[in-house]
């Protein structure tokens, strides 16, 4: 089957301690530390891995400042993995079992075989509505902690001049699948082994290329809510007000990070099939359905 998901997403940055608190008050857990160096799990295994100094072997970054430097995505099998790193053209192999390429852009792109990662489903929470009962003395309370069940989705920012190209080496080389080509903007993608409507996006901008965002599942949509209204009690600064995305469908929430770009609480993202197909947008739909709104200033 290919490509199953994420696996890891490598950063450089300026200020590490900021970032681990960064991304300990975003819910991920902390696995290692030391003086240039962290990383961090998902609840499915999937790692953050940020690094004060370069890293040896990562291609030059495509941006000036704190960015993502690699997207390492997990394959089924080794069988799976040899082929799909010899059309990806990967020109070396790390002691962790990574093999490593550059795309078009000038994103590293690695490979490996997928973790193991048993996750024990929490469901979400029980709604109710006249006719359609599913809770019944229980009340609710705050979900407390957030704690993002998995990287969903990246998105990354390249110029419009080579774009096909770009968008050729995730399809032709990777195997992705094109699921909304929107022509003005960019080309949302999903992987053999995902039914998410995406996981990864291309966004056409005019000159420049970049980390957009990287998205996080969470439980439901009070843990958008509830996980955004702790980033910012936590000092960190909104980027998005709360919505519903009209291209997948998913309730979303984005906070600026300190690693370059944003992050993105989302949930509820549309599920799809092989029927789906790639549908093609030449004009680009409205970026929501809906946003919140208010005629309250947000300090009062």
């Amino acid at each position: 089957m290919g490509i199953q998901r994420i696996e890891s997403v490598i950063y450089t940055v300026d200020d590490l301690d900021t970032n681990v608190r960064f991304f300990t008050d975003f819910g991920l857990t902390p696995v290692s530390r030391d003086a240039t160096s962290a990383v961090f799990e998902t609840r499915i295994k999937q790692t953050l891995h940020l690094y004060a100094e370069p890293k040896p072997g990562l291609p030059p970054p495509v941006e000036q400042g704190p960015t993502l430097r690699e997207i390492v995505w997990g394959v089924d099998t080794p069988a799976e993995l040899s082929r799909l790193a010899k059309k990806a053209g990967a020109d070396r192999e790390t002691p962790d079992g990574v093999v490593h390429t550059i795309d078009h852009t000038g994103f590293g792109v690695g490979l490996t075989v997928v973790r193991s990662s048993e996750l024990e489903h929490e469901p979400p929470r029980r709604a109710n509505k006249s006719g359609y009962v599913n809770r019944v003395n229980q009340a609710l309370g705050p979900v407390g902690q957030v704690r993002p069940i998995r990287m969903c989705h990246v998105a990354l920012n390249i110029p419009k001049v080579g774009r096909e190209e770009a968008v050729a080496f995730y399809t032709d080389r990777l195997e992705f699948i094109p699921t909304d080509v929107v022509k003005p903007m960019g080309v949302f993608m999903r992987v053999e082994g995902d039914a998410d409507q995406h996981n990864f996006l291309l966004c056409h901008r005019p000159d420049k290329a970049g980390v957009n965002h990287v998205s996080y599942e969470v439980n439901g949509f009070d843990d958008v809510i509830e996980g955004g209204n702790h980033m910012i009690e936590r000092g960190w600064q909104e980027a998005r007000k709360l919505g519903r995305h009209t291209v997948g469908s998913n309730v979303f929430r984005f906070v600026h990070a300190p690693c370059g770009g944003r992050v993105e609480l989302a949930a509820d993202m549309d599920r799809i099939d092989a029927s789906y197909g790639t549908r093609v947008h030449e004009t680009t739909p409205p970026h929501h359905i809906w946003t919140l709104r208010t005629n309250r200033e947000s300090s009062s």
